[in-house]
């Protein structure tokens, strides 16, 4: 680089959003952090400059906020700008980890592109300065400092990444800002609390979808009820939020926003969180992890949407629906009503003959002329025989009621449920199997049979199979105990089977809290899949169970 008479030098301050929070934490206030950090890094230079008769300070350059692990910076910009255009030929900064921490990019500026615009540059604690730099400076001592610098910019992701990451295990909410229906707590930054209002908009949101409008439907009920979106909501409450779902200036409702509601396990009081990740520590953009590597735990905060409910939408909305255009009402089987043959929806057709008028379920296959039957079924008809089910359902249901309750009250009667379950039967007669095969195994490696390696091999092998049947019956048992613990049949959930006695005709909402799916074959048969289904078989066979120990103790008497 050619010597210059005058150097107009560029201030370049950075501090990182890390280091800012630190500092405000440590000295109470965003005045004080620029002090003791941009403050001090700037009175540093400005002390330098002015004992430097051939430089003159042509503007100051902040970037307060922004990591050094790349060089997308506002005020870095802004800066090679003015050294582009010619107005500035000399960049000071405090140290090199201040201009950055990217060990490639920043000898990419040192090396090449300074000198080719013929630009001093020095980092004053660093003690260097490129107009009189030496070789072993230039090769040796710099590299070696970039690459210290990346390396900590490294070690700081990681660090930081570990300890988020036993955050989130620990049910600790990490997003800046809480999802619709919620708020941070005063006292507890990373724990949600309900916001009433806000939370009975999700309660609308649901009921509604229960009821069986469609999600755009409710979508457009939302905006003309004048109700915030989410996004407008959190700028209303005066929180600086610029989500990636935020549209412009008064933003609607829309299907997705809906949808995302509808969908988000939040408002059972389980969290899931990790469902991004950055590539790596030098690049901001992320990307989207399976599923299975999300981090969910449950029961972090109150929920507001009942299990049973969220069930019942999440059913519905593989089956979205239309309002009825001649009734404008909603079917009460939509959504629920299948071919038993096919597969396929069911749809609802009106027929009109000589003033009056009757409605048909048919095969929505047959109705696209495919190959399947038309399965056709009078609205009426399926009403009566699904009516009829319910309350049959219900009674058998309920019938159990007192005995369930007993084996809640008796936890040792816990073991009396799960020794009646024929899959643990199964299990526990598998498992026996394969430790009976490997206490056979030593006879055989005693007389010659098999050889070591075969009965290692085998003996992995069977253990193996017999610690995965163990585990099976675990579970089987963990799932009643937890269904009789937990009260499967709470008062919320026997409230309905009791209100579904009451009816003279089944509703809507009653139906889709009991029914899960109905299946129509030809001639009128019906097939249904009922919720609770599972804990249905469970008290039938417990209450076999307590029959049997009657008899036996009847015998012995």
């Amino acid at each position: 680089m050619k010597e210059q008479t005058k150097f107009f030098a560029a201030m370049y301050l950075r501090l990182s959003r890390d280091d800012s929070i630190k500092a405000e934490q440590g000295d109470h206030g965003a005045s004080k952090a620029e002090s003791n950090s941009i403050g001090s890094q700037r009175e540093l230079i400005r002390s330098f400059l002015n004992g430097q008769e051939d430089m003159e300070l042509y503007d100051s350059y902040v970037d307060d906020g922004f990591s050094g692990s790349n060089f997308n910076r506002p005020e870095f910009k802004r800066m090679m700008e003015d050294i582009e255009a010619g107005r500035v030929n000399c960049v000071v900064v405090k140290d090199l980890s201040r201009f950055g921490r990217d060990y490639i990019e920043v000898g990419r500026y040192l090396e090449k592109i300074f000198p080719v615009l013929g630009v001093r540059f020095i980092a004053l604690t660093d003690h260097y300065d490129s107009l009189s730099a030496d070789m072993g400076e230039r090769q040796i001592v710099l590299p070696v400092k970039n690459f210290i610098n990346d390396s900590y910019c490294r070690d700081i992701s990681t660090k930081v990444k570990s300890q988020l990451a036993v955050k989130r295990k620990s049910g600790e909410c990490l997003s800046p800002f809480a999802v619709y229906g919620y708020r941070k707590s005063a006292e507890d930054r990373n724990k949600l609390v309900v916001d009433e209002y806000a939370a009975e908009i999700v309660r609308s949101i649901f009921r509604w979808k229960i009821e069986g409008m469609a999600v755009s439907a409710i979508a457009k009920r939302l905006n003309e009820l004048h109700i915030l979106s989410p996004s407008e909501y959190k700028r209303f409450l005066g929180l600086n939020y610029r989500g990636g779902f935020a549209g412009g200036s008064g933003s609607q409702w829309g299907s997705s926003s809906v949808k995302r509601i509808l969908t988000d396990e939040v408002y059972l009081g389980h969290l899931l969180q990790g469902k991004t990740e950055k590539i790596n520590y030098k690049v901001k953009k992320s990307i989207g992890k399976p599923r299975e590597e999300w981090v969910r735990v449950e029961n972090t905060h109150e929920a507001v949407i009942s299990e049973s409910d969220f069930e019942t939408v999440q059913n519905l909305l593989k089956t979205d629906g239309r309002i009825s255009p001649e009734s404008r009402s909603v079917s009460p089987f939509m959504g629920l009503l299948f071919c038993g043959d096919c597969g396929e929806q069911m749809i609802r057709r009106t027929v009109k003959y000589k003033g009056s008028s009757r409605v048909y379920y048919i095969c929505s296959t047959k109705n696209r002329c495919e190959r399947c039957s038309r399965h056709s079924i009078e609205e009426n008809v399926l009403k009566e025989l699904v009516g009829t089910a319910v309350r049959r359902y219900a009674n058998d249901f309920l019938a159990q009621q007192k005995l369930f309750e007993l084996a809640r009250e008796k936890e040792t009667n816990m073991e009396a449920v799960a020794g009646c379950q024929r899959e643990l039967a199964r299990l526990k007669q598998e498992q026996d199997k394969y430790y009976g095969l490997c206490a056979g195994l030593y006879e055989d490696l005693a007389q010659n049979v098999v050889t070591k390696e075969e009965f290692e091999r085998l003996h992995r092998e069977f253990q193996r199979k017999a610690e995965e049947v163990s585990r099976a019956q675990e579970q089987q048992q963990g799932l009643i105990k937890k269904m009789l613990q937990d009260g499967v049949a709470s008062a919320g959930r026997l409230a309905k089977f009791r209100d579904s006695l009451k009816l003279d005709e089944i509703d809507r909402h009653t139906l889709t809290s009991l029914v899960k799916r109905i299946d129509v074959y030809e001639g009128r048969r019906i097939e249904i899949e009922f919720y609770f289904q599972d804990e249905y078989q469970i008290m039938q066979e417990y209450a076999a169970s307590l029959s049997v120990q009657g008899s036996s103790r009847e015998r012995g008497a």
